[in-house]
């Protein structure tokens, strides 16, 4: 009997063990989100150039300048994009297609 008693309260221990560390991944789910935009770039966070998130005042004016760009001639797209690239210092992109 004493030893029924131990197995019952080790599983019970286990199982609230098991419970709460599932708890753990919805919490860290939703706080990757949030934090994620704060953890700087050399700890592996966002780098500088990368577009806003979705849902963003500055994601919509994002979209509205990509959508832009697109619309211009090959010509004019590229002059634009090379002095983009120059002034945030990255190599300018080539004319040519990718082989």
């Amino acid at each position: 009997m004493q030893l029924s008693s131990l197995r019952l309260s080790v599983a019970a221990a286990a199982g609230l063990i098991l419970c709460s560390l599932t708890g753990c991944g919805t919490i860290n789910e939703q706080l990757t989100v949030g934090l994620a935009d704060f953890v700087p770039q050399w700890a592996g966070g966002l780098p500088a150039n990368a577009p806003p998130r979705p849902g963003t005042a500055k994601y919509d004016a994002y979209m509205r300048e990509q959508e832009r760009l697109r619309n211009l001639p090959a010509a004019e797209r590229q002059k634009i994009e090379g002095t983009t690239a120059t002034e945030s210092g990255q190599s300018a992109p080539s004319g040519g297609p990718l082989r």
